[in-house]
């Protein structure tokens, strides 16, 4: 028979309404473009739960929002963040700039900092000068403009390669020259597909597909998407910003 010991000793009940989903986003701004890029593997300790689902997602045609977490929480998110825009687009007959859609979110997020949104966001796209433009956040609503930014389970990985190739950290320039302010789309394409195919190798949590999105500013031409392969063009309009999205392979094991 039970003597009660185990009564009087002390008993703790938790739970937690987070987990983590593993996968990794990234974008890059260009003097007249962005790339906002993400892979595809939904996963849960050891377990893959989808081989396919999104973590970045068109919000205009000047705007894409990549999210990264736990994956319920995105997908409520980008759920919400689209919806005001559409209040928006009905109230005032255009689309939300892109600067007021980086507050926008800001407010969202700070809103839920007392049960945040266990989400970081990376926002991507055209400013109303022309300029391509990458906004970070953290859960609770903190955020900065920058020129490129990783986060995600290879974040780690990803955003040291970053810093090298587009910061030039810890590269010297020839004598007599510069590093350019601002890579050709084809160079940022390439560093993008070369950061995802590496953190697959290196880590289980990313994987499967890699959905790249590319938003170009109004009368830039489509050099460097042109014979690319799997290149869609998006848009809703033709005469004003326009979004692409090319998908790879990556690795499934």
């Amino acid at each position: 028979m039970p003597d009660g010991s185990f009564a009087q000793q002390p008993q703790q009940r938790q739970f937690n309404p987070y987990t983590e989903n593993g996968g990794t986003i990234l974008a890059i701004a260009g003097a007249d473009f962005t790339v906002i890029a993400g892979d595809t593997r939904q996963s849960e300790g050891y377990s893959i739960q989808t081989r396919y689902a999104p973590k970045v997602f068109r919000l205009t045609d000047r705007a894409v929002l990549a999210v990264n977490g736990f994956a319920a929480d995105g997908n409520m998110f980008v759920k919400k963040v689209k919806q005001r825009l559409e209040w928006y687009r009905h109230a005032h007959a255009k689309d939300m700039p892109l600067r007021a859609i980086a507050r926008l979110i800001q407010t969202m997020l700070y809103a839920q900092r007392f049960f945040p949104y266990y989400v970081y966001n990376i926002l991507g796209g055209i400013e109303e000068d022309g300029s391509g433009a990458v906004y970070s956040f953290d859960p609770v609503g903190s955020y900065e403009r920058e020129a490129c930014r990783a986060a995600g389970a290879a974040q780690a990985l990803v955003q040291p390669f970053l810093d090298n190739q587009i910061y030039f950290k810890n590269q010297m320039a020839a004598a007599g020259q510069s590093h350019p302010l601002h890579l050709p789309l084809s160079d940022v394409l390439a560093i993008v597909i070369d950061s995802f195919t590496s953190a697959t190798e290196r880590h289980i949590e990313v994987g499967d597909g890699l959905e790249m999105y590319v938003v170009l500013a109004k009368g830039r031409s489509s050099q460097g998407l042109d014979g690319l392969r799997g290149a869609q063009e998006i848009s809703t309009t033709n005469d004003g910003d326009r979004v692409f999205v090319i998908r790879r392979e990556l690795k499934k094991d």
